[in-house]
């Protein structure tokens, strides 16, 4: 513990943003660079090094939290970034998109403002790339084993790189035109530039890792001829059908699906297209969904410069505070203003969509919702709250129900499923198919890029022993375990 008085003298100061005006004309990070090398040691002081550190336990990674905080104060960053890659693969990725369960879990955080692990975490690994301290790490010799890679979202990539260092010749497997799943197309270049991913995948090709782009394994190649061509295959397909809004007036033109809107714009800025085929240009938009997908969305129609933005979310305003039913350490249920809450729009709460009204000629028009409220612990309409709001383009960010049924991926391995539609496995991410795993959403379920990243890892170690009867392959999670809430 390099300061132990430094949470006493330093406050809590965040990585500073672009003025709202400046970064709404561009697609670029919302941050200002260089911002938090100034002042991250100090926050890095921050770190109490207790006896117990509960951000561990918050972070399903186990991240040595402490211990790259003390590396950071220090500016050690060569330390600080060997201690950050021992327990994640991408710290780029979830320094800049993780929630940061870690951080509500910071002992500190019961009575002050919590270490901006975050910030550390992405200081860290941003000075490590720049100092080229990450390096491929190829395997000492092979395992002459074959293992495929289904999908390359978080999980994907960090099964495919485990195993690749592990010695096993691996092959992943997308079938966009680009490697990166949902942080390529789902998420907006504004929150991350995909050059962080770009420079990942460099460093995994140069590690042995092949792959194969424009492949839907159930469409392009069948399932069953994939396990047999391979040794072991990881399903990692992410949880991609979303959840749908049956209301009339649904199929009026101008409704998407988040997924179909936001990968259009990301499109636009890999050079595919030059303006995007959808787009809130001059258009009143709303977003139904408040969580971080509808905020992609809001920070999307802002940049491509719409009327007007609404968001709607069904569930109460959440407390700016912790709720007594939601003590530390668990992550709490709290109002959050996102770097594109922050860019205008208006937020309304406790409303449910009950139809669209379009023109003559199929375009949407107006969003019809009520105000509802919880009786007897059902959300009730409440009469006399109905209204409409202009809606010229509305997107579905409501979150996701399950893997894709669709492409035959899960029918032609026959595939279990559990009770929630996610693909069944056992212990050691194993389905019921020998030989076939799952990691990520696929078999969780809807979550944080952290637990994906996690899930990855932990199904890598099963499939190692698997391959080779024992495995050195670190595990950080079970697949029965949940983020920790009251």
């Amino acid at each position: 513990m390099a300061d132990p008085k430094g949470f006493l003298n330093h406050g809590r100061e965040v990585a500073q943003t672009r003025p709202v005006g400046e970064r709404v004309q561009d697609w670029n990070e919302v941050y200002v660079p260089g911002s938090l090398l100034p002042i991250i040691s100090k926050q890095a002081s921050r770190c109490m090094d207790c006896g117990i550190p509960f951000c561990h336990n918050g972070c399903p990674l186990g991240n040595l939290i402490p211990e790259w905080n003390d590396y950071a104060y220090r500016e050690d960053w060569s330390a600080a970034s060997e201690r950050l890659h021992a327990t994640n693969n991408f710290p780029e990725f979830t320094g800049r998109l993780c929630p940061a369960p870690c951080e509500a879990a910071c002992v500190l955080g019961i009575n002050q403002p919590a270490v901006t692990i975050k910030n550390v975490e992405v200081s860290i690994i941003d000075k490590a790339w720049d100092a080229n301290d990450v390096k491929p790490q190829a395997p000492e010799r092979l395992s002459g084993k074959t293992v495929a890679v289904i999908g390359s979202g978080p999980a994907g990539l960090a099964a495919a790189q485990q195993l690749t260092r592990a010695g096993h010749t691996v092959a992943v497997y997308e079938r966009a035109d680009r490697i990166g799943g949902l942080l390529r197309y789902g998420i907006p270049e504004f929150k991350m530039e995909k050059r962080h991913i770009n420079r990942r995948i460099e460093q995994m090709r140069a590690e042995g890792t092949k792959f194969r782009t424009g492949v839907e394994i159930g469409r392009d190649i069948d399932a069953a001829k994939l396990r047999r061509r391979y040794d072991a295959v990881v399903i990692a397909a992410g949880s991609t059908t979303a959840r749908d809004l049956p209301v009339p007036g649904r199929e009026l033109k101008g409704v998407y699906q988040a997924m179909e809107y936001l990968p259009l714009a990301n499109k636009v800025q890999e050079g595919d297209y030059v303006t995007t085929p959808v787009s809130a240009e001059g258009k009143h938009v709303v977003v139904i969904g408040g969580g971080d997908t509808g905020a992609d969305c809001v920070g999307t129609a802002h940049r491509q410069g719409a009327a007007s933005v609404t968001q709607l979310e069904i569930m109460p305003k959440p407390g700016e505070d912790r709720a007594p039913h939601q003590p530390w350490p668990t992550f709490p249920m709290l109002y959050k203003v996102t770097s594109a809450h922050e860019e205008g729009g208006e937020r309304v709460y406790a409303v449910n969509t009950t139809h669209f009204e379009g023109d003559e000629d199929g375009n949407v028009q107006f969003l019809h919702l009520v105000e509802v409220e919880f009786i007897e612990g059902k959300l009730t309409p409440k009469p006399g709250t109905e209204r409409k709001i202009p809606a010229q383009l509305v997107t579905l960010a409501m979150g996701f129900t399950g893997t894709d049924r669709e492409n035959g991926l899960v029918d032609q391995f026959a595939l279990e499923l559990d009770e929630r539609g996610n693909v069944a496995r056992d212990g050691e991410f194993q389905t019921n198919v020998p030989g076939v795993f799952v990691a990520g959403d696929a078999g969780r379920g809807q979550s944080l890029i952290v637990w994906a990243i996690a899930e990855g890892r932990s199904a890598a170690r099963g499939v190692d022993r698997f391959l080779t009867g024992a495995s050195d392959l670190p595990s950080p999670i079970r697949p029965t375990d949940r983020a920790l809430t009251a």
